[in-house]
């Protein structure tokens, strides 16, 4: 994201409160869906040569129903000067985000547990990613699928992400909008990949350790791959740290072919 995208982003930011509405995270996703649906729509809001003052009225004339929060974090998104159109786009849905993770404290977590499901499952991730698959009936699988499994509001980003995809993979961009849900927490997210179990003394001792690294509170999620052999992978924000046997026997192989 361009910097000038980064300061809008922030600036919208300061509009998501306590005293937002419960449904105000849905209704900014269906704001999201409805601008990235329309290129003319979305540029209309997104052109930073264009007066606040009109595009907040295209705001209150679309999006009118929406409860009073969900339009003013919309406000504040669209009087933003955004680097393009498209980081515009990707602004609104991480303000929706962000809005929807203060009623649910576990959305990260559930988030990541559907990201797992997925890219454990290649049948599922080829079904939910075909281009020619009609995305109702995508939808209406992911429904099927979650029904009774997650929260309200876990359901919903996830139909959000499979309807409007944007050539993104469905678990990346879940764990990225894990990885936003947790820091409007004020958390950062760490997924640690081992081949086998760890306990849970090591697992609170590698979180202290990257506390110590982030400046903030962490939150582990574990997996398990045995493919690693032995070692560990840490993925914290966008940094990787991979100590494991699998990565230390690729670098050979790479460095004996050369």
């Amino acid at each position: 994201m361009g910097s000038a995208s980064r300061e809008a982003l922030a600036q919208a930011r300061a509009a998501i409160t306590g005293r937002l509405a419960q449904s105000a995270g849905a209704e900014l996703l269906q704001a999201a869906a409805r601008i990235a649906e329309s290129p003319a729509l979305a540029a209309a809001l997104g052109d930073a040569s264009a007066p606040a003052e009109a595009k907040s009225q295209v705001v209150e004339r679309l999006f009118g129903g929406f409860s009073a929060g969900a339009r003013s974090v919309l406000s504040a998104a669209v009087a933003g000067r955004w680097s393009n159109v498209a980081e515009f786009v990707d602004g609104v849905e991480e303000l929706a985000l962000r809005a929807e993770s203060g009623a649910n404290p576990e959305l990260s977590d559930e988030l990541l547990a559907v990201a797992d499901l997925v890219a454990r499952n290649h049948e599922l991730q080829l079904s939910l990613g075909s281009k020619l698959a009609d995305p109702a009936g995508k939808v209406a699988l992911v429904t099927r699928l979650l029904e009774g499994k997650i929260s309200a509001s876990a359901a919903g980003i996830v139909r959000h992400l499979v309807s409007a995809p944007r050539g993104r993979r469905l678990d990346s961009a879940l764990r990225h909008s894990a990885r936003v849900v947790a820091d409007q927490g004020g958390n950062e997210l760490a997924t640690v990949t081992v081949a086998a179990p760890i306990t849970a003394e090591q697992q609170t001792r590698l979180a202290r350790a990257l506390e110590q690294s982030a400046g903030r509170p962490v939150k582990i999620t574990t997996v398990i791959d045995p493919a690693l052999v032995g070692g560990i992978r840490i993925q914290l924000a966008d940094d990787i740290i991979d100590g494991s046997i699998r990565a230390r026997l690729e670098d050979l192989r790479l460095k004996l072919a050369a």
